[in-house]
């Protein structure tokens, strides 16, 4: 099969034909229809998350066919189209596990960094961590929502229910959540980089009933606002936009460093907090979100060779949307 690897931190990803996995007990082997690439994508060719196991094939929002099923898999079956996720394994046994939390799992292991992922044509999963995807969705199309749709929408819950949201970073997550958040009623505020009329432009017609650059107040104090820039300095700008008691919660895997702030933007019993992988019981709670109230993808598409390409244009800012890679 045909794969990218990545052989070396901060290096290009490289083609390299290898051997179709084979499907151990309590795997499912996939035919990869499509699998998206994620900000997290970058954060691990970049080094900036430094524990992948190498060589590693990248990609965690991999949306393909079950071809074979290894023993004690039940189920799920062969032709059934699956999604996975981030979060491909879990102990089972530790505390976090016990308790229900088993995104924060100390023997956890993730798609894309310590188990291969979907920057190929063929790979293996624990159906167990697997979602039946709804019909309506095509390949292409539902590839994002197994990152971007589902940590948003565990972003999303942590910030109770705030009539107006604001939205750091108008990428991939954002603008699915923000179809979410305007069917349910309530203002959205999106923020982009500086003069990136586009992106706001976007927002806007997704509903958003302001936009402009993560530097500038909004009109209006906001209720609650989820960071998806991977930008330390925006935490103690987004404590400034909200209301006491507000909550600003910081979505993605990895930030650079937050600058001290005065304590006073951070007193009146405003909440900063994080938010760390997905559970299964996410991802089942938001596929029967969305099947009954669909959400629209934006992508560009790309063929699995041109992975460099797309991560490029994502490094850069060029994505309206998502990326998504077309492995067949």
């Amino acid at each position: 099969m045909k794969t990218m690897i990545l052989d070396k931190a901060r290096t290009p990803l490289v083609l390299r034909d290898i051997q179709v996995p084979r499907p151990r007990a309590g795997q499912v082997l996939l035919k990869v229809e499509a699998c998206g690439v994620c900000r997290t994508d970058l954060h691990i060719i970049d080094g900036e998350l430094d524990s992948p196991v190498l060589p590693l094939i990248p990609g965690h929002e991999i949306v393909g066919v079950i071809e074979e099923t290894g023993a004690d898999v039940s189920g799920m079956e062969v032709g059934q189209r699956v999604g996975v996720p981030w979060l491909g394994s879990t102990c089972g046994s530790c505390r976090y596990c016990q308790a229900h939390q088993e995104n924060l799992c100390d023997a956890a292991g993730f798609t894309g960094y310590t188990i291969n992922g979907g920057y190929a044509e063929y790979t293996v999963a624990d159906p167990r961590y697997c979602f039946p995807l709804p019909e309506s969705y095509e390949s292409t199309h539902a590839a994002p929502l197994l990152c971007a749709g589902l940590i948003g929408f565990r972003a999303y819950r942590m910030t109770g229910a705030p009539q107006r949201l604001g939205l750091y970073g108008f990428g991939a997550a954002a603008h699915l959540l923000a179809q979410i958040a305007v069917a349910q009623g309530q203002d959205v505020y999106a923020f982009t980089r500086t003069g990136d009329i586009e992106s706001q432009q976007f927002a806007r017609q997704l509903g958003a009933i302001w936009a402009g650059d993560s530097d500038t107040p909004p009109p209006l104090p906001l209720d609650a606002a989820i960071l998806f820039a991977p930008v330390g300095s925006l935490v103690p700008v987004a404590l400034r936009a909200v209301v006491k008691g507000g909550v600003v919660v910081c979505a993605g895997i990895h930030m650079s460093d937050i600058p001290s702030f005065p304590y006073d933007i951070l007193w009146g019993e405003r909440v900063l907090r994080s938010v760390a992988n997905l559970t299964r019981d996410d991802g089942i709670e938001f596929f029967d979100l969305i099947g009954r109230n669909p959400v629209s993808t934006r992508i560009e598409v790309f063929d699995l060779e041109d992975a460099n390409q797309a991560l490029e244009k994502l490094r850069n800012g060029q994505i309206q949307g998502a990326a998504v890679l077309r492995t067949s």
